[in-house]
């Protein structure tokens, strides 16, 4: 480590190696890290300093502390992902729990668009996933999932899908979603908006595209949901 001019704060590269450590699979989710003091001696830095470095990580739900037992890399769950990437809730501010009904798979060739939002070249095949998410049993949302064949090359064969497929992303591809960015605009109910939402076509709906990106960075899924607000809210707090 080097903490010379023009080079990151020291706990910040601390960090890098960390975070490296997990996206390249040394440490697997839900997996123990080594004590501070191991990581400080490996390192050749101060406990304060790693500790530091796993603060950052905890508060962006890389890793987890837990009492009496360590530091442990977050596994992305079914019920956390939803409730670190579900958006949506009712006007009371309670959050609202999606379920999935049915759904597509198919393998095509990438759009321009897609290959210019997941920095795809401009041959790749993606995956479509396509599928009806229901909140308190009444169909809400339509998605439109795409993935990179070369990052999920099988995942067409693991129907049924789970709820979250970001739980399913970690554990059987080794891909952590930290972070996504999110465009959203309203637009007109479409014909078969309507017949899926059992909306009046020309009346609104919220448009979200997300991109979810990696731990390493890379960008490994667009998803456009075309969503009823009839009974919901899309809450997001900023702190």
């Amino acid at each position: 480590m080097d903490e010379t001019p023009g080079f990151r704060p020291l706990y910040r590269q601390v960090y890098d190696y960390l975070v490296r450590q997990i996206a390249t699979g040394v440490w697997r989710p839900a997996e123990a890290l080594p004590s501070e003091q191991d990581l400080a001696g490996e390192l050749g830095v101060s406990q304060g300093t790693v500790r530091k470095a796993l603060d950052v990580m905890a508060a962006e739900q890389l890793v987890e502390r837990r009492q009496g037992k360590g530091t442990f890399v977050a596994e992305q769950t079914q019920e956390r992902a939803l409730f670190r990437f579900f958006r949506w809730a009712y006007p009371s501010g309670q959050r609202a729990i999606p379920t999935s009904m049915g759904g597509t798979v198919r393998r095509r060739p990438s759009s321009s668009d897609e290959q210019r939002k997941l920095h795809l070249r401009e041959n790749a095949k993606v995956i479509e996933i396509g599928r009806m998410r229901l909140i308190d049993g009444k169909p809400t949302i339509v998605e439109t999932i795409v993935v990179p064949v070369m990052l999920f090359p099988d995942i067409d064969k693991r129907v049924p899908l789970p709820n979250s497929l970001y739980s399913l992303y970690q554990s059987a591809y080794g891909i952590n979603i930290v972070a996504v960015e999110e465009e959203v605009r309203a637009e007109l109910v479409r014909k078969d908006d309507a017949k899926k939402l059992n909306l009046t076509v020309g009346s609104p709906l919220l448009r979200i595209d997300r991109v979810a990106i990696a731990l390493d960075g890379s960008r490994v899924e667009l998803r456009v949901s075309r969503c009823s607000t009839r009974d919901l809210i899309y809450a997001v707090t900023i702190r």
